[in-house]
């Protein structure tokens, strides 16, 4: 399965909510698209060869069909009407009907005798329209706002949603569009809000290249980090691991398993030791084993809580004695279901660590992905990855224009 099918499938798999608003904006206030079935209708009167009686006639008694009675009354003693004559057509005829393509109809030829004809290919669609109606609504100034408190309750922030809605409008007030058409509007206004970030993680010629993973609790760093361990791993780059989470026994525990699972080896230290002095001692380490890649894990931490935040601070200052020029990535891990609380994380963790880029988490789980656009719009830090579930491929390179046509629904 590709990674743009599981997006589509999973992101706001809770949630299609921003879908569904645009739908029932459109409805609301829009009417039915009749431009098709106009010419449809044109075209229908242009090519009908016969006149609408020949296609369904009544039947008329004709003298004969109806049999005379013979010499032998007891085989047909009195004249009935021969279920041939009906023009209905029978159930197994029927069953036919439906199970072809092409539809058909009974009529009577001049001599009372049944035959099956084509029914013309324009009638067929003007008998099914109402499978194919198309609701389309003039875009004007009700609609627009409409729109702007949708995409804001998908999290995407007022100056962003106002943003979107006002190049939206630009060339396209007044036109009556459908929900496949808004939608399709929308996603280009997203994606290329979110082109401009969409980068990799850089990799550096420098050895080993010191990649420092900070966040809140429970966004989804550590699991995280072993993705990418193992991403990189697979990539034929050599990486070790620092847990440098040393207050909590379980983040360790998770990072030995995909440490033993990518086959990547994995620096601990005991319960309570200080984060700082292992990524000092993992630098060391990754120096003598040549490693082209350190992943340093952090504690997480409450972007209010000043001291965790200065802990933090800390482990960057003894990075910086080991390689000035370290760490040289700063992944700020996001977890898409805290919605706008993600921005005042940004601002803080930017303070404090110097966040070179973005990695998001559980869009498989949240109603409120549209705060990755608000994000790229405000910081315009680079998107790294983004992660829609618990396997190794569930972690992918952001791709915006897939991610805008996920998130708003629009599938061409």
């Amino acid at each position: 399965m590709s990674f743009f099918k599981k997006l589509k499938d999973r992101l706001f798999r809770s949630s299609s909510k921003l879908e569904e608003g645009i739908d029932h904006i459109v409805k609301d206030g829009g009417v039915e698209d009749t431009n098709l079935n106009d010419a449809v209708n044109l075209n229908l009167n242009h090519l009908k060869p016969t006149p609408e009686p020949e296609i369904t006639p009544e039947p008329t008694p004709e003298p004969e069909i109806t049999p005379e009675p013979t010499s032998e009354p007891e085989i047909t003693p009195e004249p009935t009407p021969e279920p041939e004559i009906t023009p209905e057509p029978t159930p197994d005829f029927q069953e036919v009907i439906n199970s072809s393509h092409k539809s058909t109809k009974v009529v009577l030829d001049d001599g009372g005798v049944s035959k099956p004809v084509k029914t013309s290919f324009f009638k067929r669609i003007i008998g099914n329209k109402n499978k194919s109606q198309i609701i389309k609504r003039a875009l004007d100034d009700e609609m627009l706002e409409a729109l702007e408190e949708l995409l804001i309750a998908s999290d995407m922030g007022v100056e962003t949603a106002v943003r979107v809605t006002a190049n939206l409008a630009e060339g396209n007030m007044g036109k009556r569009l459908s929900t496949q058409e808004v939608k399709g509007l929308l996603a280009n206004q997203i994606a290329e809000i979110m082109d401009s970030v969409a980068k990799p993680m850089p990799i550096f010629s420098k050895r080993p290249q010191v990649v420092l993973v900070v966040g809140v609790n429970g966004s989804g760093k550590t699991t995280t980090i072993g993705k990418l361990a193992s991403q990189f791993k697979m990539a034929n780059k050599k990486v070790i691991i620092a847990a440098g989470d040393t207050f909590r026994a379980a983040a360790v525990e998770q990072l030995q398993v995909w440490g033993d699972r990518a086959q990547v080896p994995v620096l601990t230290a005991p319960e309570g030791s200080d984060p700082a002095s292992l990524a000092f001692e993992a630098m060391t380490k990754a120096e003598e084993d040549g490693a082209d890649l350190l992943l340093i894990d952090t504690a997480g931490r409450l972007q209010n809580r000043s001291d965790l935040m200065e802990e933090l601070a800390k482990i960057v200052r003894v990075i910086k004695k080991k390689d000035p020029t370290a760490p040289h990535n700063t992944l700020l891990v996001l977890d898409a279901t805290t919605g706008q609380n993600a921005l005042n994380q940004v601002e803080v963790f930017r303070q404090i660590s110097e966040v070179s880029g973005l990695i998001m988490t559980k869009l498989d789980g949240t109603a409120k992905g549209g705060v990755l656009v608000a994000l790229a719009d405000k910081f315009g830090l680079p998107v790294h990855a983004i992660g829609i579930g618990e396997q190794i491929d569930d972690l992918a390179p952001f791709n915006p224009k897939d991610f805008a046509r996920a998130l708003t629904g629009f599938d061409n």
